[in-house]
């Protein structure tokens, strides 16, 4: 089976003519067809192969197909499948250098191509300045776990510097510290931050985003959150800021943050480490047209992207980069004597289990290499480029029917945010506006047509639309409106003979 064969393959076994896009089973299904115990002997492949068909798909929902609309894409490819057998035929921890050479120096490699494709500052390349670089983790919530644990450590460390190692005061130093320690983001950051500060420990605090601003974090809202929660004698020493974020795909005001950053926290101890989120839209920096979002990255100290969202790369691959390594390594180091090698001794090497939470590691960057390799630079702008004209596409189509929809945001980077609209709710309260809206993606989801997302920005709840997905076309994208406009034509019919 060459490329075209295998997706032609692939999009006819998730075409909308037979199968829904999510799955219809109800909770517990899979325990009603599977016995109780593992079989005693051996079966044969072709059994198991059957059930495949007959009890596993129905429970899946179709991330591929180019009617899933919902949250971001999870996306694949002819290579980044590829990449995955080879992975998985090699086998190996990968834990240090000496555990397979080629699995480190080629992530090393890989994510350098990355680095300059995506415009970023010299520092984050493994041969800059301050010595950065990259590393391949499996979501952009560990990777924020990651950040977030060494910006802990860091500020501790750089807090109590003063105090002699290994003394009692120095142990206690860090534990009233610690105590004070708080996590920042927005209320539009995604949830991992949150996760994050839970698990290193610390307390977070997200700071409000208006409508005004396009829901984005602002320098002004930045200031007051920093001077409210110091007053209270708690310390900020760590903050995600967001391009793309979930709700929306809004893009922080890097700048006016940069300044009050500058201001209130400068360089040096008491610092507040800056992370990037950019797991859906970072990969669009690849396109010269968003390279000057990249420009303050320089001021930041780390920046991650998922390659498994809308590059082509199967899940599960996010890409990290840090201004400099030794905050990882500080942080995350180990030092077993069965570890010990010469090479490792020569700190000539990189071992990347001290730069990430786990010890083993799979062989990623195969799939990135390939994909890369197969798409070139100029194939992935193109691909990036079509989503977001069929963004383009499907906003303009909502345009044309205001009298059943309005645009809350986008737009962005493919993602277009909307709501219900018309006469028969002119009037009505936001919460009984929104209900209608939340029928109407009920209805939807409910006739299987098409899988879309909900979310609520600024008190209104709204629907989703992202066609991103690697085999989506613009027929696809005409199909998704023509659902939606049936759909909310009943709703609002409904309505109206109910009245509000």
């Amino acid at each position: 089976m060459d490329s075209n064969q295998f997706r032609e393959a692939a999009v006819a076994s998730i075409d909308e003519s037979e199968r829904h896009v999510v799955s219809k089973v109800e909770p517990g299904y899979l325990r009603k067809l599977l016995p109780d115990a593992a079989p005693e002997d051996g079966e044969a492949w072709a059994d198991i192969q059957k059930d495949i068909e007959v009890k596993i798909v129905p429970g899946l929902t179709h991330w591929q197909s180019p009617n899933f609309l919902a949250w971001f894409p999870c996306s694949s490819s002819f290579p980044g499948m590829l990449g995955e057998m080879w992975s998985a035929a090699f086998n190996g921890a990968g834990f240090n250098w000496i555990c397979s050479p080629a699995v480190t120096e080629l992530e090393t490699i890989v994510l350098d191509w990355l680095a300059r494709a995506f415009a970023l500052p010299e520092c984050y390349l493994s041969n800059g300045s301050t010595h950065g670089g990259g590393v391949i983790h499996g979501t952009a919530s560990e990777a924020i776990a990651t950040v977030m644990v060494a910006a802990r450590d860091k500020y501790l460390r750089e807090a109590t510097s003063h105090l002699a190692p290994g003394s009692e005061e120095l142990e206690d130093a860090i534990a009233l510290k610690r105590s004070k320690l708080v996590a920042l983001g927005s209320t539009a950051t995604h949830s991992a931050t949150q996760k994050a500060a839970m698990i290193a420990g610390v307390r977070f605090r997200a700071v409000p985003v208006r409508a005004e601003d396009g829901y984005k974090l602002t320098g002004e809202g930045l200031r007051k959150a920093i001077t409210e929660i110091r007053a209270k004698g708690l310390e900020p020493f760590y903050l995600t800021v967001t391009l793309g974020t979930t709700d929306t795909c809004s893009i922080d005001d890097f700048d006016s943050i940069t300044a009050v950053l500058a201001e209130l926290a400068p360089p040096g101890p008491g610092e507040l480490w800056v992370h990037v989120d950019a797991a859906y839209a970072g990969v669009a920096l690849i396109c010269p047209e968003y390279q000057h979002l990249s420009q303050n990255l320089d001021k930041f100290h780390s920046f991650n992207t998922n390659m498994h969202k809308w590059m082509l790369t199967n899940f599960d691959c996010s890409v990290l980069w840090v201004r400099c390594r030794r905050w990882l390594i500080e942080a995350l180091g180990v030092s077993l004597a069965i570890l010990r090698n010469d090479y490792t001794d020569s700190g000539l090497v990189t071992d990347y289990r001290d730069w990430q939470i786990p010890f083993g590691r799979r062989f990623r960057s195969l799939k990135i290499w390939f994909v890369v390799r197969t798409y070139g630079i100029k194939g992935l702008q193109a691909h990036i480029r079509k989503h977001i004209g069929f963004g383009e596409m499907f906003a303009g189509l909502v345009k044309t029917r205001q009298d059943l929809f309005e645009i809350v945001t986008g737009p962005r980077f493919a993602l277009t945010v909307f709501k219900l609209q018309g006469k028969e709710i002119e009037g009505a309260t936001l919460e009984d506006q929104n209900a209608v809206t939340k029928t109407l993606h009920d209805v939807v989801n409910a006739e299987g047509k098409i899988f879309l997302s909900s979310t609520v920005v600024g008190g209104v709840f709204a629907i989703r639309h992202c066609p991103s997905t690697p085999f989506v076309e613009a027929e696809h994208v005409k199909h998704h409106f023509q659902v939606l406009v049936e759909a909310a034509e009943k709703v609002l019919s409904r309505t109206n003979n109910t009245k509000i």
